[in-house]
């Protein structure tokens, strides 16, 4: 609404003033005055039909009774003029009268905040409506008055210039001598004058000087510096901060207003410094925040203008001592501000001027000595020392109200000796350099009870981690340690690891709510401070054991000190050592967070022991058998560690990834005579992970397999509180990968046992499916007198696990014979090994000599079940002799096979018959 008055009212006094500038910005100023007034009537008017409606709603009338006798008179309102009409208003009763809804205090919509446009005109129509309003339009109306006068003068050619100009002049000096006599009956009104008499004189000679030219420009420099000054005198002396605006708006205005060119700017620094230290002094006895920043800006704003067009290297000196007077004033200005304006908190603090002083302050020296070698980095420091040394002098003071601007002070100080860090030193230090210093910032709000230094150092020691990690680089030194890619992610891991080390307590603060907001999320930062700062030092260690020497020449990569084995190798037991000092820490200062990365020990020697495969390197080689032994001691020491507490699932499951561990580390120690005997090519390298895997696996059931008859607390370590980490769950997966080995051993393997003959049984591949057998049978046994046994544990150790076994050895007898033929009776071995009729015939009498074995014992013991299994064994053999047999063997073979199967089951028919049924036995 107020931009349309504007554009209207601009309108109208433009077409009013014969389309004239004038009154064009006459029309558009009362325009913005009608529109404000308009606005406000809008509102007030729009608030009183809300509260009006409001009240109404609020209003529930009562169920109206049923009159005795007749309609009672109507009682007249005092306020209504004419009587009711009991007709025309039908009121029903309470229970079906529909009123209208209540609206909530809260639902009245808030007023909308004003554009930038309208804040922007806000003080300019304050300055018209506040106050004496008749008084400020009369001095405008005047004014272009004035301008209209001189106009029509200097076009009727009825005076010289000059004496136009003087008698303008004139005009403003009465202004300005009448409201300074006016000044003690009508105050108000005589500061306007005066005002309106200095903003004359000041224009008049602005025009002589710059529009006219009747005025030489040092005569003018003069005039304009007495009447600023005139008018600071006036405004000081009368307590009006209005008066002393304009006057040193004036002021600053000139050298905008009169221009021009010289050889040094010696004078333009002058009459600015004269006037800054005019509002250093006034700020001594006023808290006149609006003269503070005018100075500021027009200080900084013209000091700038000028040095984007006019500065040469030869005016360098002159500039720094102008911009080291220029900082010291504001920044003594808001000293003084902090020291006359008291608050219910304490002093206030003038953050635009503290801040905007260092910043535009700290901008023009950079842009001084941007092609001088660390002279921004000493201009950095000198700055936070300026600062630093401010914020002491206000610590000193902070009972007496300056706490809050030392705050500001030394966060701007501590700001600057940040930002020399990266002006001073290469990208890669800086990292390093604000890590350190972050932490002496939570240090120093630790120790003062202050949040936001400490919110300050974490924000800082973070940027510096993330600075550190993006320029990190490939260490390249001949010296150890004591280089670049070790000690640069050092000294980032030191004051991380410091920080939470301080990070365990709960800090005490102000008690401000920020502060309250604060705490929990820095209770919360004390473990990923820790986790961030041991893998700092973990990659320490990473680029040391990486570490090359420097190339011999531009052309030549640089050397590496250690072999990639031994980097794996050496890194492994260098962070294995890391983690149990962390854990030793951890739990000799109650420090939980310490022992977690040791968790991940067996992980890590996990991951390290494959790739070290991958390089061609064994377990038994020298010297990589004492660092894997050292990397074990290493683990199992922290493992033991952290069970002497409460036992936990991923302890566990350290103590199962372990005893799995060593099997792969036992067949690797295995593979290493079968490299040493050169028997790669032969079933002696097939076995060898069987033959660990059942090593392990009797070993375990021996072992461990006590603790399942007995409760653990009767064994040592690790069996208590962990055996059923070993008997159970270890040794199921490693019968599972037992169980699986020699099934594929027994069926697939030929039995190369070069440079050895093959004897059946005596043999790797039948010893080592003869010794799976027996383990997986202990492990059996084992589990049959185990206590409080899971279903799959009830299920082995039942006849399930008997038949599965009972598989394993049929493949394996069958595997025997196979083998057997391969060797001495010359039947190949591929795909048509099965389909050899001397193989087919082998398995039939093979098969029948296993049932009559079965019925045997099933006489022997009277059972029935193993009878019935010999049986279904024989027709087994019948329907392969009438189906296979038939039709794949021939000849002799052929012959051999029905004879003897004929005769065995005769045989078995004869001398082993079906034992009786006894009291359900046959369920044996």
């Amino acid at each position: 609404m107020i931009l349309w008055a504007i554009v209207a009212g601009a309108m109208i006094g433009w077409f009013a003033a014969d389309w004239s500038e004038p009154g064009l910005i006459l029309g558009g100023i009362l325009g913005a005055a009608m529109g404000t007034w308009l606005r406000k009537e809008l509102r007030l008017e729009i608030a009183r039909e809300w509260q009006r409606l409001t009240d109404a709603a609020a209003f529930v009338p009562e169920a109206v009774p049923e009159p005795e006798e007749g309609p009672a008179a109507p009682e007249e309102s005092p306020w209504t003029p004419a009587p009711a009409r009991p007709a025309a208003i039908a009121i029903e009763p309470a229970d079906r009268q529909e009123m209208p809804a209540v609206p909530e205090p809260h639902s009245e919509p808030e007023p909308a905040r004003p554009s930038l446009a309208e804040s922007a005109l806000g003080h300019l129509i304050a300055w018209f409506t506040g106050g004496n309003t008749i008084v400020r339009v009369g001095l405008v109306v005047l004014f272009v008055g004035l301008v209209f006068l001189a106009r029509l003068v200097a076009n009727a050619g009825l005076y010289p210039l000059e004496a136009r100009l003087a008698t303008v002049g004139l005009i403003g000096a009465v202004l300005l001598g009448v409201g300074f006599i006016k000044r003690v009956q009508r105050p108000d009104f005589a500061l306007h004058l005066q005002g309106g008499g200095v903003a004359v004189m000041y224009l008049t000679v602005f025009a002589a000087a710059r529009i006219y030219t009747v005025m030489p420009p040092l005569a003018a420099f003069a005039f304009m510096i007495l009447f600023a000054a005139l008018g600071a005198a006036l405004a000081v002396v009368q307590n009006s901060r209005t008066m002393a605006l304009a006057s040193f708006l004036g002021g600053y205005a000139v050298p905008v207003l009169l221009g021009g060119e010289a050889e040094s700017p010696l004078g333009l620094f002058t009459y600015i410094t004269v006037l800054n230290l005019a509002v250093l002094g006034i700020a001594g006895w006023k808290s006149w925040r609006a003269l503070n920043l005018l100075g500021f800006f027009a200080t900084f704003g013209l000091a700038a203008l000028w040095g984007f067009g006019a500065y040469q290297d030869r005016h360098f000196l002159l500039c720094e001592l102008f911009l080291g007077l220029s900082v010291a004033i504001y920044l003594i200005t808001a000293l003084l501000y902090a020291h006359n304006t008291p608050g219910k908190l304490g002093n206030f603090a003038d953050s635009t001027l503290l801040f905007g002083t260092a910043l535009a302050g700290f901008g023009l020296q950079a842009g001084l000595v941007h092609d001088r070698p660390y002279a921004a980095a000493w201009s950095a420091l000198a700055f936070g020392a300026t600062y630093l040394t401010v914020a002491a002098w206000a610590f000193q003071r902070r009972k007496q109200g300056m706490g809050l601007l030392s705050e500001c002070v030394l966060a701007i100080g501590v700001g600057f000796v940040t930002l020399a860090i990266p002006l001073a030193l290469d990208v890669k230090w800086t990292g390093a350099a604000w890590a350190l210093e972050g932490a002496g910032a939570f240090w120093v709000g630790a120790r003062q009870a202050r949040w936001m230094p400490r919110a300050f150092g974490l924000a800082l020691q973070m940027l510096g981690a993330i600075l550190a990690l993006g320029t990190l680089e490939p260490a390249v030194s001949n010296v150890p340690l004591a280089n670049n890619g070790f000690v640069g992610p050092l000294l980032i891991a030191i004051p991380l690891l410091l920080t939470a080390w301080w990070l365990r307590r709960d800090w005490p603060h102000s008690g401000s709510p920020w502060a309250e907001h604060w705490v929990p999320v820095e209770r919360d930062l004390g473990k990923p401070w820790f986790l961030a700062g041991f893998g700092f030092a973990v990659l320490a260690v990473w680029q040391e054991v990486n570490r090359s020497l420097p190339p011999l020449t531009d052309l030549t990569f640089p050397p590496p000190v250690l072999h990639p084995y031994q980097t794996v190798q050496i890194g492994l037991v260098a962070v294995l050592a890391l983690m149990a000092a962390a854990d030793w820490l951890g739990r000799s200062r109650d420090w939980p967070v310490a022992t977690w990365p040791g968790r991940v020990s067996l992980l890590l020697i996990g991951l390290a022991f494959p790739v070290s495969l991958v390089m061609g390197r064994r377990i038994t080689d020298l010297p990589d058998l004492a660092w894997w032994l050292t990397a074990l001691a290493l683990h199992f020491w922290m493992l033991r560690q952290r069970d002497r507490g409460s036992a936990s699932r991923w302890d566990a499951g350290m103590h199962t990834l372990g005893a799995l561990l060593l099997t792969g580390m036992l067949a690797d120690g295995l593979f290493r005579l079968i490299d040493a005997a050169n028997l790669w090519n032969s079933s002696w390298a097939g076995v060898v992970l069987l033959a660990s895997a059942t090593a392990m696996l009797f070993g375990v059931t021996r072992w461990a397999g006590r603790a399942a008859r007995e409760p653990a607390g009767h064994f040592a370590w690790p069996l208590d509180p962990h055996a059923r980490a070993y008997w159970w769950r270890a040794g199921s997966v490693l019968a599972a990968l037992v169980y699986l080995g020699a099934l594929g051993a027994a069926w697939f393997a030929a039995g190369d046992t070069r440079p050895l003959p093959y004897v059946p049984l005596l043999n790797p591949i039948d010893l080592a499916v003869g010794l799976a057998l027996v383990a997986l049978a202990q492990r059996r046994q084992m589990l049959q007198h185990a206590a409080a046994l899971p279903r799959l544990a009830r299920w082995i150790a039942g006849n399930g696990g008997l038949g599965v076994l009972a598989l394993l050895a049929f493949v394996a007898i069958n595997g025997i014979w196979v083998r057997s033929a391969h060797h001495f009776m010359g039947v190949p071995w591929d795909y048509r090994t099965l389909s050899s009729p001397t193989v087919l015939t082998g398995f039939s009498i093979l098969w029948t000599l296993m049932a009559m074995g079965m019925m045997l014992y099933a006489k022997r013991k009277a059972l029935r079940l193993p009878w019935l299994a010999g049986a279904s064994l024989l027709g087994v053999v019948v329907v392969k002799l009438l189906f296979v047999d038939m039709s794949q063997a021939e000849g002799i073979a052929r012959i051999v096979a029905f004879i003897g199967v004929g005769g065995l089951m005769l045989l078995i028919g004869y001398f082993v018959p079906l034992p009786p049924r006894r009291g359900g036995e046959e369920m044996k």
